[in-house]
């Protein structure tokens, strides 16, 4: 009802984990050799880029695991918690370290770097993350063709935050790379290093706009996201479709992990049965709520007297 399975998600964050660990340890390579300020900030992006992989891939275990009796709600807000971790990760170990260091190499002179080294290492960096970027796009485009909406849209709206970490930041390494590739070679062209220290601080201001917008989308899931309209138009249906269901006056959903929601929502009833059935009914159509996959937990109550019915659109 809400968001799609994400089957694909862990496939998606292992990919990327994958691509940042082999561009990480390259762009070190290329960052010693060329002594380059905007391939030290790329270092930084890609190892904590991959740090954050670990993360997520912690945010997707933890948010799998059923309900207990301690955590009777589940443990998918877990995932926000984790890769509201990973967001810092990326702020304090790419965004500080790419602007602190581009900053004390403004006065740098030019020390002669191996720009074919640099070239080759963006280049061959750039098909890696290109690819883990396709992946974590083509999770994102599936999503958004099943709601109709624009892929860029999903991803700020999904309840997957593995989803989003992966595909910002994935953009983020892109368009890093590139950036990283005009300060070398502006660098080269004048002989000017400043141009290749501009290149580490804009990479450190990308990155830290990416962070704090991933860290704002999951303080807010744990604050508790409403459902989508979609999602309370699916819900909504689901509900009226059931014989006992006359009515619905009120309905509320929230997100409590991805792709999960809690519902609660207050019904008239079909006749004027007795309290205990009454009660039973409810209970049942709140379990034939709950069978969806996508439902934590839903609790149904009746409409108080003249409350206004809710219309599907």
């Amino acid at each position: 009802m809400p968001d799609s399975p994400s089957s694909s998600s862990l496939l998606t964050v292992v990919i990327a984990f994958g691509a940042n660990v082999v561009v990480a340890v390259a762009k070190t390579i290329a960052a010693v050799l060329t002594g380059s300020a905007s391939m030290v900030a790329e270092a930084a992006h890609s190892w904590a880029d991959a740090g954050n992989e670990v993360f997520l891939l912690q945010a997707e275990r933890s948010a799998s695991r059923p309900r207990d009796a301690a955590h009777p709600g589940g443990y998918g807000r877990e995932a926000y918690v984790w890769s509201l971790f990973a967001a810092v990760g990326l702020f304090t170990a790419g965004a500080v370290v790419s602007i602190t260091h581009g900053v004390s190499e403004l006065g740098a002179t030019d020390r002669g770097a191996d720009y074919a080294v640099a070239y080759v290492v963006l280049a061959v960096s750039f098909v890696f993350e290109g690819f883990s970027f396709v992946q974590s796009y083509r999770q994102a485009r599936r999503g958004a063709d099943e709601r109709s909406i624009g892929t860029l849209s999903h991803v700020f709206r999904t309840s997957n935050p593995t989803l989003r970490a992966v595909f910002f930041e994935d953009a983020a390494a892109l368009i890093g790379l590139l950036i990283a590739f005009l300060g070398l070679l502006l660098h080269e062209l004048t002989g000017n290093a400043v141009y290749d220290a501009l290149g580490s601080i804009l990479v450190g201001v990308l990155l830290a706009v990416v962070a704090l917008v991933l860290i704002d989308r999951n303080r807010r899931f744990l604050l508790g996201e409403q459902g989508s309209d979609q999602a309370t138009q699916a819900v909504l249906a689901a509900l009226l479709a059931h014989p006992e269901v006359e009515t619905v006056t009120y309905l509320h959903l929230e997100y409590v992990g991805p792709e999960r929601i809690y519902v609660v929502a207050a019904v008239d009833l079909v006749g004027n049965d007795r309290e205990s059935d009454v009660a039973a009914d409810l209970v049942a159509i709140g379990g034939a709520l709950e069978a969806d996959p996508h439902v934590a937990e839903a609790i149904l109550t009746l409409s108080r007297p003249g409350a206004t019915p809710l219309v599907p659109h």
